[in-house]
């Protein structure tokens, strides 16, 4: 059902849609829905956009350790946060203040070179309790080695691949997990850059951002008063429009069926996937090697998936050691299990309890925005009629879709930002 003009917008939200709708219908008629789009968008500015609840916009400072900010991240459920520097002067500007963005995929690519550390270092342990000082060279010598390519399952008995539930207690009862801090995996790691949008710029600059430029999130600054007004997520984002269900632009585009929109993007033969009977750490070497933030855990035939495990799910690895004392190597299939348990016993809210959500290539999009909004998920997987995988759709291959890059449209904006992608055609 259509929304009448004359009716109130019944969130933040759907009054931005409405605002998207005055300006669609003011559009030169020969213009394409995307090109309308497009010109919507770049007439917002980002200021617009309903501010996130105040737990979601947190700093985490540079000296805390890499266990709080775990804790913190897991506790305000949020994927990253924004690094202040400690020894930036009371005026320092933005650009001081902020050293980059500490996130879960950074982790988890800092803890996966502490269990290869341990499948080749026979001083594993001495490295664990080697003192505070020496955790920057060591992390220093690790970026200029070149760790990134991490070994898949190794032969080693004590490999942590093998014994992931010593490997994790371990790491987290010891002195190097507790003492080592944020601003110390700084520059390395797959450490995130501070990239901020102003109060100025445009709503489209920001959905660019979240889908071709790959950011999970943008933080928006205020000038004048050198702080963060509000962080955008791609989840905000899809939220966003499946309250605009109803509006004229909006049902121009999500009525459409997955397959009319080239969706999904990643096939069937390119999905990287684990096995249940893989050990669960090799599901965040899959994450980590292919720059993907979850992967679908199949049966052992390899024909049906069962579960899905995301990057954020290594908090459960460093948080709950209970999940794992009884298994010496703990598999994807344990782990879905044994988290499973730990949430619903604990009463928690939480996404890993919504298992293995799917759709098919004849559903619209707004079926698909509305699951990913209402189970609050990052990916949903496409099967066919039997339940095959046929692929998968993030959050970002919907934004991708809502909007283009115009050619040069960013210019110099990324200059010593952030390297650019492949197909960038600024």
């Amino acid at each position: 059902m259509f929304v009448e003009e004359s009716e109130t917008p019944r969130s933040p939200e759907a009054k931005l849609g409405m605002q998207v709708e005055d300006l669609w219908d003011i559009q030169e008629p020969q213009l394409t829905p995307t090109e309308k789009l497009n010109a919507c968008f770049e007439s917002i500015p980002v200021s617009a956009f309903p501010p996130a609840p105040s737990s979601q916009v947190i700093e985490i400072k540079s000296d805390t350790s890499v266990a709080e900010a775990v804790k913190l991240l897991a506790r305000n459920k949020i994927l990253s946060a924004p690094v202040v520097d400690v020894n930036a002067p009371e005026d320092a500007s933005w650009i001081d203040r902020y050293i980059g963005v500490v996130e879960f995929a950074g982790i988890v690519v800092w803890i996966l070179y502490q269990s290869e550390m341990m499948e080749t270092d026979t001083s594993f342990e001495a490295a664990f309790n080697a003192s505070e000082n020496a955790v920057g060279p060591a992390v220093a010598a690790a970026a200029a080695s070149g760790m990134s390519s991490p070994r898949f399952k190794s032969m080693h008995p004590d490999s942590p691949t093998a014994t992931c539930g010593n490997f994790f207690e371990t790491l987290t009862s010891s002195d190097f997990y507790k003492n080592t801090k944020v601003g110390d995996i700084s520059g390395s790691f797959r450490w995130a850059p501070f990239l901020a949008l102003q109060t100025s710029n445009s709503f489209l600059t920001m959905l660019l951002l979240l889908s071709k430029y790959r950011m999970k999130s943008v933080p928006v600054v205020n000038l004048g008063e050198v702080k963060i007004d509000n962080i955008i997520t791609q989840s905000a984002v899809i939220h966003m429009l499946e309250e605009c269900a109803g509006l004229h632009w909006f049902e121009s585009w999500g009525s459409k069926k997955l397959s009319e929109l080239g969706l999904p993007l990643m096939k069937s033969s390119h999905i990287v996937k684990v096995y249940e009977d893989d050990p669960v750490l090799q599901a965040f070497k899959l994450m980590r090697q292919n720059g993907v933030g979850g992967v679908p855990v199949v049966a052992s035939d390899g024909s049906k998936a069962v579960g899905n495990i995301s990057i954020r799910d290594i908090q459960f690895l460093l948080m709950t050691p209970e999940i794992y004392k009884h298994y010496r190597s703990i598999t994807t299939k344990h782990f879905l299990t044994a988290v499973r348990s730990y949430v619903e016993e604990h009463h928690n809210e939480s996404p890993f309890l919504s298992g293995m959500v799917t759709c098919q290539r004849n559903d619209t999009l707004k079926q698909v925005i509305t699951k990913l909004d209402s189970m609050k998920i990052h990916r949903i997987y496409v099967v066919d009629e039997t339940g095959n995988l046929e692929g998968v759709i993030t959050l970002r291959d919907i934004i991708s879709k809502l909007v283009h890059e115009p050619r040069g449209y960013f210019g110099d904006f990324f200059d010593g930002v952030l390297p650019l992608p492949s197909d960038s055609r600024v």
